[in-house]
């Protein structure tokens, strides 16, 4: 996601001003939505964050820990995504670990986002481990479950167990290329997506699988995609997106997403959860009502398909990693964006 989404940052920062809105559905005090949504936030960044220095704070103010901050603005659960062996060691197996641990303290229920690549898996990128890169898909497979196994493994001894776990991160076209590029090879794709799913439900049958796509409102991407899965048998739970509109306008994106996601569930009959959306950190009134807006959407869909949704990265600010979609202003604190989750 990340890669895609900085090339347009700047102009979408150019493109804020001042812009009124009306407000959709009950204000924050009172919306009852939520309730039994997935309140999500990936903040897969924290640590290499604090780290560097980085600290945040309430809106008062007040010094807190990042993954708190997170509880105390009525979030219930937490995104980490994991690379296989990335050269800066965030994202590994004991980042990971460490985060988990701190968010299953704050009693916050996890997705766990496999990447199958030693760093950044998106649209443009689903570069095959090195340690994988010789690899015929039979082996492939045996990696793939293998990776997936030791992670869970490792968390369930820790006594955490994920509620959701993504195999793969925004495969619009496969992973682990070229052997699993959609395009060319659906069957195999579809075996990589089995050999995750194999290895999630032996570390628990209660665990849900998420196949995940950038670019919610793409209709014919998800059909593509989803039909072709089904007809080489893969095994998902979920069918999880990406929704970043491309300007501040948010209205459009959020429409095509509802029509998108409500013949999801009319075609496959499974479950949706929005992994990642994202608006400008510059223009906070517009990013609470996108998300408040997006709530009532997810909420309406049939037979309660709708599980929640995921901001991706809030708390990154001050142009950390130029990333410019957070939900933090300059000097550490949630922005009125934050209060869609409240």
């Amino acid at each position: 996601m990340k890669k895609l989404i900085i090339a347009t940052s700047l102009l979408l920062a150019a493109a804020m001003g001042c812009k009124k809105y009306e407000m959709p559905g009950n204000t924050p005090a009172t919306n009852p939505i939520l309730e039994k949504m997935v309140r999500g936030a990936d903040v897969s960044w924290l640590t290499e964050m604090e780290a560097a220095g980085m600290k945040f704070y309430d809106t008062t103010g007040k010094q807190t820990d990042g993954m708190q901050l997170m509880k105390n603005v009525n979030m219930n659960a937490i995104r980490l995504r994991i690379w296989v062996n990335p050269s800066g060691g965030y994202n590994n197996l004991a980042d990971v670990l460490a985060k988990a641990a701190r968010a299953h303290a704050l009693g916050m229920q996890l997705l766990i986002d496999f990447h199958y690549s030693d760093s950044w898996a998106d649209p443009g990128q689903q570069t095959t481990p090195a340690a994988w890169s010789n690899q015929d898909i039979t082996a492939l497979q045996t990696s793939v479950y293998n990776h997936t196994h030791e992670v869970l493994t490792a968390l369930k001894a820790k006594g955490i167990i994920p509620v959701w776990v993504q195999v793969g991160n925004e495969t619009n076209n496969g992973m682990l290329w070229p052997l699993g590029k959609a395009s060319e090879h659906m069957d195999n794709f579809a075996l990589l997506i089995n050999a995750g799913y194999k290895a999630v439900k032996e570390i628990d049958s209660h665990i849900k699988v998420i196949v995940h796509l950038s670019n919610g409102y793409d209709n014919g991407l998800y059909k593509w995609m989803f039909d072709g899965l089904t007809a080489n048998k893969a095994n998902f739970d979920i069918i999880g997106m990406s929704l970043y509109p491309a300007t501040v306008e948010w209205q459009t994106p959020n429409q095509q997403c509802e029509a998108n996601m409500r013949d999801m569930v009319s075609r496959y009959n499974k479950e949706i959860m929005l992994c990642e959306i994202g608006m400008p950190a510059t223009s906070p009134v517009a990013t609470n009502y996108f998300i408040r807006d997006l709530y009532t959407r997810i909420h309406n869909l049939p037979d309660g398909k709708g599980l929640g949704l995921f901001y991706w990265e809030p708390q990154a600010y001050n142009r950390w990693q130029n990333y410019l979609l957070g939900a933090f202003d300059n000097t550490g604190k949630p922005t009125f964006a934050i209060d869609a989750f409240r």
